[in-house]
């Protein structure tokens, strides 16, 4: 089928793939909403179980993210060749139902096993998304397609900050926060068997499901390496995940130590801004997509680079203030730049990798975005946090300080992204000839 039979679309297809993006989003919403409704219950849960600040990051963060890296990686090398949405329901109704669980639970063991199903879960949720998205959408209309898929992490961090916040005050108990947001998940999870359709993978390529098969992990690995805009680009998607998600996965209990803030009031304040400034970002990046002159990717990098670069400062005052007027203020300016990122990184990303290898790339760049931002960043803050302890003399001081060199890892991104552009031509051709028979085109160095 030739490109122009394929771009072309009837207003019927065109509504059924916004809706494919509707749902999926959704999805994103509720995933994103587990892990900020772990931060707004975090100093309950570690005064309940008599936990130190690495040791309720270890229970909390750690332990899903070790699950959700080595289940992710099978999950999506299987989703690169078999029925993507099918395996997007399955593993929502996994992970909404262990949600569920955790707010039934009584003792340390059963909240880690719980943990460690919710990260099984959710490893097969945003590889096999993403790549039912692009498959849906041209490669020039990707990035703006993914931006509003990301929607659904403003909207996930309001469920998991002020909905839960207000949940845990109604009634009094962390754990109703958990199942609050669990049984819906499970409901959803059918929604989507019924009514999400699975596309033809690679329709939009040169080469498609047809003429090549599933690569393998290694042959996905050794392909991201040398394509140098993909990798650049994927490590400032880690880098970002360990600045933004890092603070923000502390910023909860820091609020509450410093301010004395109640569970409630810190994750209304929270979740306002998460939501109304995640989106608006969100919106407006999304209307800058949509410019002509962003159908080149390297404004789009350009672009994430000086925003992220300009944000860091903010994200560094956020902490080294004791008004909580001017730490929320900050926060206003922080958190767009912690949102806006996902789509247009998604779309890079997904762009510089062929069809074969979609999935499997989007959960190498999830695994070691999960690393920086539920293992290296909770427990190294965390760790920080319990030895400045004694010398600061309050959890507030100590965690603060662990808090303020964290925020300075946002210049680390903004290189990566600018460093990207470099190689941007000599990939782009890589991927469009990706399985033909003309000889392999060389990786700039």
């Amino acid at each position: 089928m030739g490109a122009s039979m394929m771009t072309s679309t009837t207003p019927r297809l065109e509504s059924a793939r916004w809706y494919v993006v509707l749902v999926l989003g959704l999805v994103y919403a509720v995933n994103i909403a587990d892990r900020y409704v772990v931060a707004t219950v975090l100093e309950p849960i570690r005064k309940e179980f008599g936990l130190s600040d690495s040791g309720v990051a270890w229970l909390t963060g750690v332990s899903l993210a070790f699950f959700y890296i080595f289940v992710g990686l099978p999950i999506a090398r299987y989703a690169d060749r078999a029925n993507r949405r099918n395996i997007v329901a399955g593993a929502m109704i996994l992970w909404s139902a262990a949600t569920a669980l955790l707010g039934l639970t009584q003792n340390y063991l059963q909240f880690l096993l719980a943990r460690i199903a919710v990260g099984i879960g959710e490893a097969g949720g945003t590889p096999p998304s993403t790549s039912i998205i692009a498959d849906n959408f041209p490669r020039g209309r990707r990035a703006y397609a993914l931006t509003i898929y990301a929607l659904g992490l403003p909207l996930g961090a309001w469920m998991g900050s002020s909905l839960a916040g207000a949940i845990v005050e109604h009634f009094h108990s962390w754990r109703a926060a958990f199942i609050a947001l669990g049984v819906p998940g499970v409901i959803f999870g059918l929604l989507i068997l019924l009514t999400v359709r699975e596309p033809v993978r690679g329709r939009f390529e040169l080469v498609t499901e047809d003429s090549a098969p599933a690569a393998s992990f290694v042959e996905t690995c050794r392909f991201l390496w040398t394509q140098r805009s993909a990798w650049h680009i994927n490590a400032a998607g880690t880098v970002i995940c360990l600045w933004g998600w890092g603070l923000l996965f502390w910023t909860q209990t820091y609020f509450e130590r410093a301010y004395g803030l109640s569970t409630a009031e810190a994750g209304g304040r929270l979740g306002t801004i998460y939501f109304w400034a995640g989106t608006v970002a969100t919106i407006a990046t999304s209307a800058i997509l949509a410019l002509p002159q962003m159908q080149d990717p390297k404004w789009i990098a350009r672009l994430l680079a000086v925003i992220v670069a300009a944000s860091t400062i903010p994200s560094f005052l956020i902490y080294w203030t004791h008004s909580l007027t001017v730490a929320t203020a900050m926060l206003w300016i922080v958190v767009p730049a912690i949102y806006l990122y996902v789509g247009p990184t998604m779309a890079l990303l997904l762009n510089f990798m062929p069809a074969p290898m979609r999935a499997q790339g989007m959960a190498i760049s999830l695994l070691t975005a999960n690393v920086a931002n539920l293992i290296i960043a909770p427990t190294v803050v965390g760790w920080i946090s319990d030895m400045l302890t004694g010398p600061l003399g309050g959890n507030a001081a100590s965690l603060r300080y662990a808090l303020l060199a964290l925020s300075l890892t946002g210049f680390w991104a903004a290189y990566h992204y600018w460093t990207s552009v470099r190689s941007y031509a000599v990939d782009d051709l890589r991927v469009r000839t990706f399985g033909m028979d003309a000889a392999p085109i060389p990786a700039e160095a």
